[in-house]
């Protein structure tokens, strides 16, 4: 059988808030700490593929992240319960 995370790759270029890309190696150390050894593209591609296609769904997600605060997501940058993940390639500018 076929796995659709196993198929050809092709490259995007994401352009968010700092505090968002911040989000996203929490992500990665909560899935770490699931005992889940997993990559920056993979919960992405998650997000992605399981995301509620129905119109109505999308919008809300949209307003909701729109009506977000700019300090919304900064608690989780201190979070001292998960794992370092250490990632491979060049370390990324903060």
């Amino acid at each position: 059988m076929d796995l659709l995370w196993q198929q050809p790759r092709r490259n995007t270029l994401i352009s968010w808030p700092h505090d968002v890309d911040q989000r996203l190696d929490i992500l990665v150390r909560v899935a770490a700490a699931a005992g889940e050894q997993t990559s920056r593209s993979q919960i992405l591609a998650a997000l992605v593929a399981t995301a509620d296609t129905a119109p109505d769904a999308i919008a809300e997600l949209l307003h909701t992240y729109r009506r977000l605060a700019a300090d919304a997501l900064t608690a989780d940058n201190e979070r001292t319960d998960l794992p370092t993940v250490r990632t491979p390639g060049p370390t990324r500018a903060k």
